[in-house]
C-alpha cells in the first residue's frame, strides 16, 4: 500500500511539474551564489546574489536574462547576461547556457560563457527551490577569470 501511495504521489508531482514548463509561462528567481561554494584561482571567498527573469518560448525551452552582484574581499563584481534553458519535463532537471558580461570595481571587464545544470524542486504549483552547479568560463582570462560553483535559489513560475 505504501508503494502504491508513493508512486501516486510521485506521478502527481511529475505531472504538476511538467505543466509549469509550458509555452508562455513566465519565471522569476533569486539565487545565492558563492557562500564559499564557488572556486576561482583569483578569489578565495565570494558572496553573491543573482536575479533572473525568463519566458518559455515553447514547451521546456526558456529564454532568460539575469543580473548579479558578487562581493569578495577586494572587489565588487556586477554581472548582466542572457541565456537559455532546456527542462527535462519528466523530472525538473534543466541544462542552461548563457553569456554574461562582468565588471569589477578594479576596472576589470570580462565576458563569461556560463553552462549550468540544475534541478527545479517544486514546493507547490508555482514555487521551487533550485540548486544548480555552474561554471563561468572566462573568454578573456581563462585561468584567473573562470570559476565553478554551486548556487541555491527560489523560483516562481506563473
Amino acid at each position: 500500500m505504501k508503494k502504491v501511495m508513493l508512486s501516486l504521489l510521485l506521478l502527481v508531482a511529475t505531472v504538476s511539474a511538467s505543466a509549469q514548463f509550458e509555452k508562455n509561462t513566465k519565471y522569476v528567481s533569486a539565487s545565492a551564489t558563492g557562500l564559499g561554494l564557488s572556486y576561482s584561482s583569483a578569489e578565495k571567498f565570494t558572496l553573491g546574489l543573482d536575479v533572473t527573469a525568463g519566458y518559455f518560448i515553447k514547451k521546456a525551452w526558456m529564454l532568460y536574462g539575469n543580473v548579479g552582484y558578487d562581493h569578495t574581499r577586494y572587489t565588487d563584481n556586477f554581472q548582466i547576461g542572457a541565456g537559455g534553458r532546456y527542462y527535462f519535463t519528466q523530472n525538473g532537471i534543466y541544462l542552461g547556457l548563457g553569456l554574461q558580461y562582468a565588471h569589477a570595481t578594479k576596472s576589470i571587464n570580462n565576458l563569461h560563457l556560463c553552462p549550468e545544470v540544475g534541478y527545479a524542486f517544486y514546493i507547490n504549483r508555482f514555487i521551487t527551490i533550485e540548486p544548480a552547479v555552474y561554471y563561468n568560463m572566462s573568454l578573456n582570462d581563462f585561468s584567473d577569470g573562470s570559476k565553478v560553483g554551486l548556487k541555491i535559489g527560489a523560483g516562481f513560475y506563473f
